[in-house]
């Protein structure tokens, strides 16, 4: 009798990361994955206690693999850092449409608060260095930065929008630059800082 092929945990979320990859969310269902894996639907179920376990390993793992494009964009210094953050969310949109569905573009009301929009420490400090803003004001700068990302990132990722990367570069600048003149005059005004 010859030996059972073991499939691991690791195994397992890789194969339903390439499943969400190839079809989308609706193609992660047990039935579909231990047809990927070649295994029946044991091995999925002794390691997760549902799909929906899974799926949520499925979105930590997706998270990190975007964190993982922000990352080496900021250090490929082609960009500063705060654009190459906006640049290379954009581009995971763009490569990676499906996970970015599942990751950014899932209902999420009867999910706790979402993070996705925090400023991290590290960001915050470069993005108060380069506009002048404090704490409070960089942290709306973001959010409207943010929203104007996220819009392109999610054209690209249903394609419907499909520009130059000089193009795209150009846009974050001029909202950036827009933003900042914007918040400064209002600072300026009403003594923010």
């Amino acid at each position: 009798m010859a030996p059972k092929v073991r499939i691991t945990k690791e195994e397992i979320v890789e194969g339903a990361i390439e499943l969400v990859r190839q079809g989308g969310e609706l193609a992660l269902n047990a039935r579909n994955l231990a047809a990927a894996l070649n295994c029946s639907t044991q091995p999925i179920f002794s390691n997760f206690s549902s799909m929906e376990e899974l799926r949520m390993v499925v979105i930590t793992q997706i998270d990190q693999l975007c964190n993982q494009y922000i990352k080496r964009e900021v250090e490929s210094g082609v960009y500063p850092a705060y654009k190459a953050s906006g640049m290379a969310y954009i581009r995971f949109a763009k490569e990676e449409g499906e996970l970015f569905k599942l990751l950014y573009m899932r209902d999420r009301s009867q999910e706790a608060e979402s993070k996705e929009m925090e400023l991290g420490d590290e960001m915050e400090s470069i993005l108060q260095d380069s506009t002048g803003l404090s704490g409070a004001e960089a942290e709306f700068f973001h959010l409207e930065m943010w929203a104007f990302v996220h819009g392109i990132a999610t054209m690209f990722a249903t394609g419907f929008l499909n520009l130059d990367w000089a193009v795209v570069s150009k846009m974050l600048t001029d909202v950036y630059q827009g933003l900042k003149q914007q918040l400064g005059m209002e600072c300026e005004e009403n003594g923010c800082h």
